[in-house]
């Protein structure tokens, strides 16, 4: 009996290039064409007619002088000080007598936004100055004065007086934006003036642990410090972001670079040149991530929305119903995708308007009424409250998710001592900082605006009973105030 034999085809080497070369041209190679189709061939046209718009601002700010350095004299207590000061003056003061001082300079970016001379920038780049200079990209100059600014969104709004109409840009529609979508960034990094790079959407949505509001663009466009208050712009010329960070090892740019949607701006704008300040939207309630494992023990068919962890006494939230375990999946019919989005909508809603909330109860949609109230901005807050316990010697500030997390108190609730002053009747009863004041005379502390309302009510007791958690461990303490 014969063994069978396989016998394999080679295929001709010819023929195998031949067919990939058809398949490239007949695949490919459309594919090809179409996405350089898609890549614009330059920027130039969009620099040219917006770069104008985008200028360099350069700020002073007069700060303590570090102290001149002290040396080990072996001699005559009273020899180094005279021979010191003959030749360099007194480490701690100037010439005539006031704390030694110094000048420091800081540079960004800005953008024109009307036709008369306000600008947005940055908040963290004229935080602080004593002088705001604003040069253009035909090197004229002119000192700037604050309209507004918001720390939270860390927007700012300056204006230059001007009779020259200047040219300024149009907002697009950042909710429009794609990741993938092409993006110019132009600004001033490390001071070279009218610096333009592209890049794409990277990302949507992004989160740096900044606040309850972060909600950046992240792109890969170039960004450099000097790029912060600059604007991102889309391929039709219109601003769709202001550059605010970058997210670096080095200080220098890797790629990642992220801006604050025009349509927060636009609603900080409106509000910073109409009142000075924002005045946000308040809930009431204190949420968490829906994850998977959550999802699934609550009967949600995927991860979204805010779980509701807690719900403030007779906020907004409270009146209308909302309960802890509610899943809030949509608000005014916008589904929440990511829990991160129910602060930013709620704060950009009017104070006093109605919206409609959906939440997720024991396996069934349940639609609520919410009549949105005002948020009290902690540190307006934090200085009423500065003021009330100026007395009884500490102070205290609001317990962020950030710092719950870095002191590992999981959910728990209260303000944090923040400082205690030696001999005073917080030092006296104990507390030291670090501790976490959860009730005030029997009464939840659930943060710093429930603190100051039950302070305020026993501030004319002589003594106040505190529940103080440190560590793991909890106890009461009495604070005796006269």
């Amino acid at each position: 009996m014969r063994t069978p034999v396989t016998i394999r085809t080679i295929p001709d080497p010819r023929f195998v290039m031949t067919s990939l070369l058809v398949a490239f041209f007949l695949v490919l190679q459309p594919m090809l064409d179409q996405a350089r189709a898609a890549r614009p061939e330059s920027f130039a046209d969009l620099v040219e007619s917006h770069g104008a718009t985008v200028v360099n601002i350069y700020t002073t700010q007069t700060v303590k002088a570090p102290t001149l350095p002290q040396f080990n004299f072996k001699g005559s207590p009273h020899e180094l000080p005279e021979l010191f000061e003959r030749f360099f003056g007194n480490p701690h003061t100037a010439p005539n007598g006031k704390p030694r001082t110094q000048k420091r300079t800081s540079l960004g970016s800005g953008v024109l936004v009307s036709v008369d001379g306000y600008i947005l920038t940055n908040n963290h780049v004229i935080e602080n100055a004593d002088e705001i200079h604003v040069r253009f990209a035909d090197h004229k100059e002119f000192e700037a004065k604050i309209i507004g600014r918001d720390k939270m969104t860390d927007i700012a709004l300056i204006k230059i007086d001007t009779e020259e109409r200047l040219p300024f840009v149009k907002f697009g529609n950042s909710e429009k934006l794609r990741v993938g979508d092409w993006v110019v960034a132009i600004g001033n990094p490390f001071g070279f003036e009218q610096t333009v790079t592209a890049g794409i959407v990277s990302g949507m949505g992004r989160t740096l642990g900044n606040g309850a509001y972060d909600n950046f663009i992240q792109t890969d466009a170039s960004i450099n410090p000097g790029n912060s208050g600059g604007p991102l712009f889309d391929l039709d010329g219109k601003m769709v972001g202001i550059n605010t960070a970058i997210y670096s090892r080095s200080g220098g740019n890797i790629g990642i670079g992220f801006a604050i949607p025009v349509n927060m701006v636009k609603n900080v704008m409106d509000q910073l040149l109409e009142h000075g300040q924002v005045t946000r939207g308040w809930l009431g309630v204190r949420i968490q991530t829906v994850n998977q494992d959550i999802a699934a023990q609550f009967g949600l068919d995927r991860p979204y929305g805010a779980l509701v962890g807690q719900v403030d006494k007779d906020s907004p939230a409270d009146k209308a119903g909302i309960r802890q375990g509610d899943i809030i999946i949509r608000f005014k019919d916008k589904e929440i995708s990511e829990m991160t989005m129910l602060p930013t909508m709620v704060a950009q809603t009017p104070v006093g308007e109605k919206a409609k909330v959906t939440v997720f109860r024991k396996g069934k949609e349940k639609n609520l009424t919410v009549t949105i109230g005002k948020l009290k901005e902690e540190s307006d807050l934090s200085q009423a409250v500065e003021e009330e316990t100026a007395s009884l010697g500490m102070t205290v500030q609001e317990l962020t998710p950030e710092l719950a997390e870095s002191l590992q108190l999981g959910q728990a609730t209260g303000v944090l001592v923040s400082n205690v002053e030696s001999g005073s009747p917080a030092a006296m009863a104990g507390l030291r900082r670090g501790d976490l004041i959860t009730e005030l005379n029997q009464q939840e502390v659930s943060d710093l605006d429930s603190f100051s309302a039950l302070l305020s009510q026993a501030k004319e007791a002589d003594r106040i009973l505190l529940l103080v958690q440190r560590g793991a461990q909890s106890r009461y303490v009495v604070l005796k105030t006269n």
